[in-house]
């Protein structure tokens, strides 16, 4: 059952307010009354009534100016206003249109008059409350199937990440003690990148894609990927096709980190004086996430075990990067990997393995000093 329309009465004569409610109550509305325009504005926040009878000729505040103030204010300014007064001056009349006043009626007060524009007015009311619970419904609606798709998408994304890290490791496996490596040389790469200003979305993009680096050493025969010591030549050139088979793995894929996965696999092997492989570039023909990623995974790769290494301390792998500077690595980029070195160390404490040595801080902190 619906409430009955509450409907406002402001006069200053009580004679008036007694006869308006007389008149509205039997016709089932729900009746309050308000002294003056101050009284109206007091009343309002807690009545909020579906419509509001307004005399003209009060004390302290007139019914245009209360008129107004309704008008302007956000959660009044579709509640009608009709007009009660006995001034029948065009003047007045345009008063009160210029306020808002929705209509008038003109005292004394007709009683079949009042019942038609009241009920005509309280039916627009009606109909623009149900508009608006109707969008604001259909609004919350639309958010909770956005939140809902918002949610589904981030599980079908996470899957995919998960997926993507799970096969990373596959092909870190058959030449790693264990695959921490991935997830170092991936923060690391994100690390980078963020330092050199990339954008927290595209250090993101490259966290994800990085652990794909070498996901073509599928390909790549055991014995020559597992072997303890030094490749022969042709060795050597199969091994190195494991670049060119991981970018055909992850080629025309729909997903984005997969693409960015394709440009890394194929060119962190690169170096910044033309003598990498395999398509030989230099220096910034070389994709920028290629350098990244080529001091990330050295770096790791320096002070870790390999089938055909021990790991490096971590003074000798710095000095060993820093010998590759404009030859070896992207002088640029290598420059910021020390800048956050305390940070790569950082990272490197977090995600570490039995297999490898410690890193020490000071170590990395002498290092900077001594260049």
């Amino acid at each position: 059952m619906n409430e009955p329309a509450k409907i406002l009465v402001v006069d200053d004569e009580p004679i008036n307010r007694k006869v308006l409610e007389a008149l509205l109550k039997p016709l089932g509305y729900e009746v309050a009354v308000a002294e003056d325009g101050f009284q109206c504005l007091e009343m309002m926040p807690q009545l909020m009534p579906d419509l509001v009878l307004m005399d003209v000729m009060m004390p302290r505040m007139d019914g245009f100016e209360v008129t107004r103030r309704l008008k302007s204010h956000e959660n009044y300014r579709d509640t009608p206003v009709v007009i009660v007064t006995a001034l029948k001056e065009i003047d007045d009349r345009v008063a009160a249109l210029e306020a808002g006043a929705d209509d008038f009626l003109t005292k004394p007060v007709d009683k079949s008059e009042l019942r038609a524009r009241v009920r005509s007015l309280l039916k627009v009311k009606a109909y623009h409350d149900h508009l608006l619970n109707y969008q604001r419904e259909l609004e919350a609606e639309v958010n909770a199937r956005t939140q809902e798709l918002a949610n589904a998408l981030a599980m079908v994304r996470n899957a995919s990440l998960d997926t993507i890290f799970r096969l990373s490791r596959a092909a870190e496996y058959r030449d790693e003690d264990t695959g921490s490596h991935i997830t170092r040389m991936s923060n690391y790469s994100a690390r980078l990148a963020r330092k050199l200003e990339l954008g927290e979305k595209t250090a993101e993009a490259i966290l994800y894609a990085a652990p794909m680096h070498d996901v073509g050493k599928i390909g790549i025969p055991d014995h020559i990927l597992l072997k303890p010591g030094p490749l022969e030549p042709d060795e050597w050139a199969v091994m190195k096709t494991h670049t060119i088979i991981g970018s055909a793995i992850l080629s025309a894929a729909h997903s984005p980190f997969l693409r960015l996965g394709e440009v890394i696999a194929l060119a962190h092997h690169e170096k910044w004086d033309g003598s990498g492989y395999p398509r030989g570039l230099k220096g910034k023909n070389i994709p920028l996430v290629g350098r990244i990623v080529a001091v990330a995974d050295v770096f790791d790769a320096l002070v870790s075990r390999r089938p055909y290494k021990e790991p490096f301390t971590v003074e000798k792998s710095l000095e060993i990067m820093k010998e590759g500077r404009g030859r070896h690595f992207d002088p640029l980029v290598l420059d910021a990997f020390l800048d956050v070195f305390d940070d790569i160390l950082d990272i490197h404490g977090k995600y570490q393995d039995e297999q490898v040595s410690p890193l020490h801080r000071a170590a990395g902190s002498r290092y900077r000093q001594e260049s």
